[in-house]
């Protein structure tokens, strides 16, 4: 639990009381490459902090795994959730699905909105974390719409190398917007 008390308190500082609390809410839950964090079509009612590996965002296809739309990553050391359904409790429309074995820490929503009612720096810590996932929504949706394809992965080598060195091109592809094929023709110009 050291590495998301450390991520609190990177956020604001945490007394020992609102650690206490917090850290009792959360469950420990190890999933296997593939499994299905959270499926297309039921409520969010976690929020998780990735403690190890790599979770995708999808719009499941129906008939092939390969034909999915990737639009999302998470990895070690942040939150993650199908964070509009979270905060709605209505049925998210997308799954989050494991990349590699992960292990994520847990809370409930109900046990978050308790944190949120009992603690200041719950509720100071939740909007620090919106606001971040916002402002990393933002600059991927003004990257889509502004820069080239080969802007965006020249762009992902730079910032985000852990994309590059171990996402299948199947998943990074959609994730940049193009097709396979475009980003093989696109790795193979700069290499």
């Amino acid at each position: 639990m050291d590495q998301i008390k450390t991520y609190l308190e990177s956020i604001a500082p945490l007394s020992e009381p609102e650690w206490l609390l917090f850290s009792s809410k959360l469950q420990h839950r190890t999933y296997e490459k593939g499994a299905v964090l959270h499926a297309a079509g039921s409520i969010e009612n976690q929020l998780s902090f990735l403690k190890r590996g790599i979770v995708r965002f999808h719009f499941p296809h129906e008939e092939a795994e390969d034909r999915d739309f990737t639009f999302a990553f998470a990895f070690e050391g942040v939150f993650f959730s199908a964070y509009d359904s979270f905060l709605t409790q209505s049925v998210s429309q997308y799954s989050i699905s494991a990349v590699t074995p992960s292990q994520v820490w847990q809370i409930s929503f109900q046990d978050l909105q308790a944190i949120y009612q009992m603690t200041q720096i719950g509720n100071t810590i939740g909007r620090i974390v919106a606001e971040e996932l916002y402002i990393a929504k933002m600059k991927r949706e003004m990257t889509l719409l502004r820069d080239t394809a080969k802007e965006r992965y020249l762009a992902l080598l730079k910032e985000r190398p852990q994309l590059i060195q171990h996402i299948p091109l199947k998943y990074l592809a959609p994730y940049i917007g193009i097709t396979p094929q475009s980003l093989s023709r696109i790795r193979r110009e700069i290499s």
